[in-house]
């Protein structure tokens, strides 16, 4: 029983009934339309990992996780027009709109190998320079999410503004193929989502592993308190590089299997709204946990989704308001529910068991103004 009652235990076993519903009943229950709806919500899901670790751990408000998203998007689609376009082939939309080359910076992405390379790198290699110039300089809090926010918007606009090479505000879709597998095929469209499903169940056990560390510990204490981390001769700027750099490599991941399960990749998808709405669902789930992430970010995926086709233009007010209640009412997420209910529940345990006051009982050896003569009733 005390086994059980571990919170390694419980994550553990919570993981393991995560892989039963997503990779075994969820495809057996959805339809290929709904099964690619949950995949593209896993990929959220994915980023909303990240953010937890860096947001929940390290106290980093990072508002612009759209953009390493959008590189990890980008390199993919790059890498599957090219591969469509076969070999030496020039992809569609740069012959409407480019000079009917491919661009010098693209060729690499003809290979699988850099492509797989380059989604986890070039995040990783931003996310250290941004890192260590931003938290070198003790640059935190508000002026750190501003910063961050507004790196999201100029690369949204850098994107907009290279129709050329980017395809501008269309972004780049139509893709037909995934490392030689005929997307318009279901069966490998569900390979697809089993392997985002796999992806972010192995994130989420290895965050577990370096949220449990020394590592981790040392990123909370930084999240707490610098200075005292700084007196014991740590560096933070390098501690809250090192989470920053790691939620960027999801980022950049998660936007690639994006890019192959929703077939599009524009500057709509990488901006400052998609940006914040990632950090909606990790608020609305509870940034501290492992587990209030994921589940906040696709239930609020979920919602907008069938908010969104009855009601097109309610969903927006309905994610403030959310937003709003979460952080004014409940501030952990609803993952701080469950601990906030037995807490409500052992205070009236308590009162329940200490009763009404007995004037003939014993009395409470720490009540104001109490004889030690009185504290026990004893026989006259």
């Amino acid at each position: 029983m005390k086994l059980l009652t571990s919170s390694s235990t419980r994550v553990w076993i919570g993981l393991a009934v995560l892989a039963v519903l997503l990779l075994g009943v969820a495809p057996a229950l959805l339809s290929d339309f709904r099964l690619g709806l949950l995949g593209k919500y896993l990929c959220f899901a994915i980023v909303a990992v990240g953010i937890g670790l860096a947001w929940g751990r390290g106290g980093m408000l990072t508002l612009g996780q759209g953009v390493f998203f959008g590189l990890g998007g980008y390199v993919m689609a790059m890498h599957m027009k090219l591969d469509d376009a076969g070999p030496s082939g020039v992809p569609d939309f740069l012959q409407l709109y480019g000079s009917g080359q491919v661009p010098g910076w693209w060729e690499p992405f003809r290979s699988g190998v850099v492509t797989l390379l380059a989604i986890p790198l070039v995040p990783a290699v931003l996310a250290v320079v941004l890192g260590l110039a931003t938290f070198k300089r003790k640059v935190r809090g508000a002026y750190f999410a501003i910063l961050s926010q507004a790196l999201a918007a100029a690369f949204a606009i850098l994107l907009i503004g290279n129709q050329a090479t980017t395809g501008g505000t269309n972004g780049l879709n139509g893709f037909r193929s995934f490392f030689g597998y005929d997307l318009s095929d279901p069966a490998n469209r569900q390979m697809v989502y089993f392997l985002i499903a796999i992806v972010l169940l192995v994130m989420m056990a290895l965050t577990w592993q370096l949220m449990t560390s020394r590592y981790g510990e040392l990123l909370v204490a930084c999240r707490d308190s610098e200075e005292r981390v700084r007196f014991l001769g740590y560096d933070p700027a390098n501690v809250k590089t090192v989470a920053y750099v790691i939620a960027a490599v999801m980022a950049g991941i998660a936007g690639a299997l994006f890019t192959v399960i929703v077939g599009i990749i524009s500057p709509a998808d990488v901006g400052i709204v998609p940006s914040i709405g990632m950090l909606i669902g990790v608020a609305i789930g509870g940034r501290t946990t492992l587990f209030g992430p994921v589940l906040g970010t696709i239930a609020v995926a979920w919602l907008e989704t069938s908010l969104s086709e009855s009601f097109p233009s309610f969903w927006v007010y309905f994610q403030g308001a959310l937003f709003m209640l979460v952080v004014a009412f409940l501030p952990g997420g609803l993952a701080s529910l469950g601990g906030g209910l037995t807490g409500l529940r052992d205070r009236l345990a308590g009162r329940h068991r200490s009763g009404p006051p007995d004037p003939g009982g014993p009395v409470a050896a720490d009540a104001p103004g109490v004889s030690d003569a009185a504290m026990v009733k004893g026989p006259a």
